[in-house]
């Protein structure tokens, strides 16, 4: 039996008679080929995107690409807290250390207004007054107020202070804590800026 062939039209050659050229594929274009890819070339299926390349289609139409985002504002939080109880130890090693510092400016001054009061002649000038006014020649006031009694004095007295400022702070940090206890504290308000 025969299959009943079909008209063809002439000057036309049958599908199996005329072959067709093939094509062939070329490799998609990787990173470390010599030839970058066009702007706005899709990557090849398979092929990763580089990093931070956008399709053409979602590119600003001025040309100009913007490399940051600006942050969104964010809102300033605020908290409000009660200060119920402070830790009398350490209000009293930050007083101590207070009170020595000022105990030390303390020494310091007391021995520069010296050194301004002896520059400026202002013990000539008081021992002269007080020699007419008594009419006694032998009063010095360097001998009763010299320099090392005025430095002497001055550490005492900072010495002093820093006993009782360190003592002072630290029963106050206690009677806040029991008037804190009956009241409920120091209300503070905290920001984030």
């Amino acid at each position: 039996m025969s299959t009943p062939s079909t008209p063809r039209p002439s000057g036309s050659a049958p599908k199996s008679e005329a072959p067709r050229p093939t094509q062939v594929k070329r490799p998609a274009p990787t990173g470390t080929g010599s030839r970058p890819a066009a702007a706005g070339a899709k990557p090849a299926a398979g092929q990763a995107r580089p990093a931070g390349a956008r399709p053409a289609a979602q590119r600003p139409a001025n040309g100009q690409e913007r490399l940051v985002r600006p942050a969104p504002k964010a809102k300033v939080r605020k908290a409000r807290l009660l200060v119920s109880k402070v830790e009398p130890f350490s209000v009293l090693k930050l007083a101590f250390l207070l009170s020595v510092a000022f105990g030390v400016i303390t020494v310091v001054a007391a021995v520069g207004i010296w050194a301004l009061l002896d520059l400026m002649g202002t013990f000539d000038a008081f021992n002269t007054l007080i020699r007419d006014a008594m009419a006694e020649g032998g009063f010095d006031l360097r001998q009763s107020m010299s320099l090392g009694q005025v430095a002497s004095y001055a550490t005492i007295i900072a010495v002093v202070n820093v006993v009782v400022i360190s003592i002072v702070s630290m029963l106050g940090a206690v009677l806040y804590n029991i008037a804190a206890s009956l009241v409920g504290g120091i209300g503070v308000t905290l920001t984030d800026d």
